[in-house]
């Protein structure tokens, strides 16, 4: 039977944790609280993951070492260091293969789509603290791939779409977004990157190199339109967040100082090319209105 460690504990590693379950393969899951979801193979264990003896420990036979972990938004450039290298070195002194759930953040602006062969050439500190994480990886010498995801949305999501919009449309309250109302926008639903996650390792092509979630590509707008119309929730009213409002934000809160970095370049699309990651590892993005539908059924 094959065994696996996730490190982690939100929506995406618990989804990943299921689906191997579900397969018949023993999945152990290590965050600080311990948390997870109940399944008899699913082994939930209280960890810090920088702890690196102790994450080795954990991993010791494993044949995949997952991460979907990171630290508070606010701390990636001091904490995001510290993390990736237990990890790489519990990966490397068990022999796991390693499997990284990233994101888009290292490419920094690009014009036109986004595909997994461009180069990491953000100059941000969260930018330039993902691409770390994924350079230093790649010439490692472990057996290492990075599973790169767009914003989330579904069940469990954690994401500007989520907090910001989701809860005030079904509630009929104005959503402030932080993005361009119209333009089009690539999400990944978290049961399309836990999908991805295991494909990956299962298949020897995707090691040595990055694949992207695959994504639905919609504006904001429409996307909470969609989420309105199944709800039957009146029509979303939504404004845009302006960079005055955000600058008064973070004197309450860091999170929002940081979304400076990250907002994609104004005026311009914001899209995932995905087409390798279905053609080589067979997941395709599903239906939106399946994905808003699990949503409300929760």
């Amino acid at each position: 039977m094959k065994s696996h460690v996730i490190v982690g504990r939100g929506a995406a590693a618990s989804k990943t944790a299921l689906l191997l379950a579900e397969d018949g393969e023993r999945v152990r899951m290590v965050s600080r609280s311990g948390g997870g979801p109940d399944h008899p193979l699913v082994d939930k264990v209280a960890a810090d993951a920088t702890d690196t003896d102790r994450l080795t420990e954990l991993t010791e036979g494993a044949d995949t070492l997952f991460t979907t972990a990171a630290p508070p938004y606010h701390r990636w450039p001091e904490q995001f260091p510290i993390l990736s290298a237990s990890l790489l070195g519990a990966a490397r002194r068990t022999g796991a293969a390693y499997v990284m759930l990233g994101n888009l953040y290292g490419y920094g602006p690009v014009n036109g789509p986004i595909t997994p062969d461009l180069p990491l050439a953000a100059t941000g500190p969260k930018g330039r603290a993902r691409a770390r994480v994924w350079e230093e990886a790649a010439a490692s010498g472990v057996k290492v791939t990075e599973v790169r995801a767009a914003q989330f949305y579904g069940a469990g999501a954690f994401s500007v779409f989520s907090l910001m919009v989701q809860r005030q449309v079904l509630d009929g309250r104005l959503a402030l977004v932080p993005q361009e109302l119209d333009l089009p926008h690539s999400y990944s639903a978290i049961g399309d990157t836990a999908r991805t996650l295991v494909a990956a390792s299962r298949n020897e092509q995707a090691y040595g190199r990055a694949w992207h979630v695959p994504t639905s590509t919609l504006s904001v707008r429409k996307l909470a339109g969609r989420l309105a119309a199944l709800a039957g929730a009146p029509e979303p009213r939504m404004e845009e967040l302006t960079e005055r409002d955000l600058t008064l934000l973070a004197f309450t809160e860091p999170f929002w100082a940081e979304l400076h970095e990250v907002l994609t370049m104004p005026g311009r699309p914001f899209v995932v090319d995905c087409s390798e990651t279905e053609k080589v590892l067979g997941v395709s993005a599903t239906p939106v209105d399946d994905v808003l539908a699990e949503v409300l059924s929760r």
